[in-house]
């Protein structure tokens, strides 16, 4: 007999974890205000999500199935944005049977309108704290000096890893005729031409000093004759926490983020994997000789920082564009961390 499935629980206050030596508590925190983003204008051509029609439309017949109606699913833009929460499920099973601890999932602003900061209530009972970057610009998310000096505090503690997952930055300029090649480059029209992400995260790492912006939204590459995902080009030998033991690639995702280092030379950061990109289709990253994107970032302890800092894109996370052995291995690398 298959387990019984456990029933879902909502708007409920969080249960603490009990610290258990060696066993990760892992946290997610989505940045976005949910009302905000649920309630974008549909008509709007930039800076949203796509509603849930729009998605059953491109991608016909997936969800054209009972569950996915109008009786038991939201149509709009929070159906979209249920997609999210949904699609990353099965980490928070992998990640949860690797650790013994439940993955806790909080939202800056949540559907019932509470608004959570990242203060002492989420980090006490967290080791690792997923930062996923998927407010739009316009929303005006940024983290408080309260916020930072809670971050700063928490990372003091021995064992603790922030990872920062701001996603892409597509036609954050004013020429159009550019906008119209990223879009075409990345050929996933439930993207509008400009949708800008991650003011939030990006305020984050101003404040904590780290020196990676998220640009452009970038289709990897794939293996000749096949859909499959090109390998990552992977500095396995500095990967001292071990995040790319058996991870040949990541998910494939037609447009994700190039971390640009800010600080050349920099020390304080290691670059751990890059993405091929898809060269057969036109785009300025590529044009001025860039064949890779960055896709792996690690900042080791500091005698001010005994955590880590992981920056790696959400998408790494969530089933909605795939996912195969490769990435079951990458969660349970981030989940097993010494």
């Amino acid at each position: 007999m298959n387990a019984m499935q456990l029933p879902r629980t909502y708007n409920q206050n969080h249960i603490p974890r009990k610290y258990t030596p060696g066993k990760r508590r892992i946290s997610i925190y989505w940045t976005w205000s949910y009302p905000w983003e649920a309630q974008r204008d549909p008509a709007a051509m930039e800076n949203r999500f796509s509603t849930m029609t729009e998605v059953r439309t491109v991608l016909w017949p997936a969800y054209e199935t009972p569950e996915w109606s109008a009786a038991q699913f939201l149509q709009g833009i929070a159906g979209t944005l249920e997609l999210f929460h949904r699609s990353t499920l099965s980490f928070q099973q992998i990640a949860g049977e690797a650790t013994g601890h439940p993955v806790a999932v909080f939202q800056r602003v949540d559907q019932a309108g509470y608004k959570l900061p990242i203060d002492e209530r989420i980090l006490a009972d967290t080791d690792t704290l997923m930062v996923f970057g998927l407010d739009h610009l316009p929303s005006e998310q940024e983290a408080t000096r309260d916020e930072v000096a809670s971050i700063r505090e928490w990372l003091k503690r021995e064992g603790t890893c922030l990872l920062l997952a701001p996603h892409h930055d597509v036609g954050f300029t004013s020429d159009m005729k550019q906008r119209q090649m990223e879009y075409l480059h990345h050929g996933d029209p439930l993207v509008p031409r400009q949708q800008r992400f991650a003011q939030y995260c990006r305020s984050l790492m101003a404040a904590l000093g780290v020196p990676v912006i998220n640009q452009y939204g970038l289709r990897p590459a794939v293996v000749k004759g096949t859909k499959e995902i090109a390998p990552l080009t992977a500095f396995r030998d500095i990967d001292k926490l071990g995040l790319l033991n058996n991870v040949p690639t990541f998910n494939f995702h037609p447009h994700l983020p190039h971390y640009e280092i800010t600080e050349k030379n920099s020390k304080a950061i290691h670059l751990l994997a890059r993405q091929p990109i898809d060269l057969d289709r036109p785009h300025p990253f590529t044009a001025t000789g860039n064949t890779e994107f960055n896709c792996l970032l690690w900042m080791p302890p500091t005698q001010e920082r005994a955590g880590d800092i992981v920056l790696v894109d959400s998408t790494n996370f969530t089933t909605l564009f795939g996912g195969d052995e490769s990435l079951r291995h990458f969660w349970k690398n981030l989940a097993t961390v010494k």
